[in-house]
């Protein structure tokens, strides 16, 4: 596994393991020179939104050695973005996520199967 699909598991793990909503991660290297992967994901509170991201930061630099070149966005303003260059993690508030719904921008890009790497809780 290359370093960029293990920082991408540590990533979705990290955001399952604080209920993070609808984790998704789209690979958009063919389409862009932006990043590699966008992983988007949003919690239902401000408060949840940025643990997500500090969780997230956290867990990549422990397991993984490294921090987001850059941090963007305001957690009460409902988005925060985390750019490792290769990757880059959307932590959205629920409503934020629903209003610029960049899914949509990015359809072009393949949606990964991380299937394997969040646990299903019912």
């Amino acid at each position: 596994m290359d370093n960029t699909m293990q920082k991408l598991e540590i990533m979705v793990k990290a955001l399952d393991s604080k209920r993070a909503e609808d984790i998704k991660v789209i690979k958009i290297a063919d389409l862009t020179v932006l990043s590699d992967y966008f992983v988007i994901a949003n919690g239902t509170s401000s408060t949840q939104t940025k643990a997500l991201a500090d969780e997230v930061e956290y867990q990549v630099g422990e397991k993984a050695g490294e921090k987001p070149r850059q941090v963007q966005g305001a957690p009460g303003g409902g988005w925060v973005v985390l750019d490792y260059s290769d990757i880059i993690v959307h932590v959205f508030y629920k409503e934020q996520r629903d209003f610029y719904n960049i899914e949509r921008l990015w359809q072009d890009g393949t949606e990964i199967d991380i299937s394997g790497w969040i646990t299903k809780e019912n």
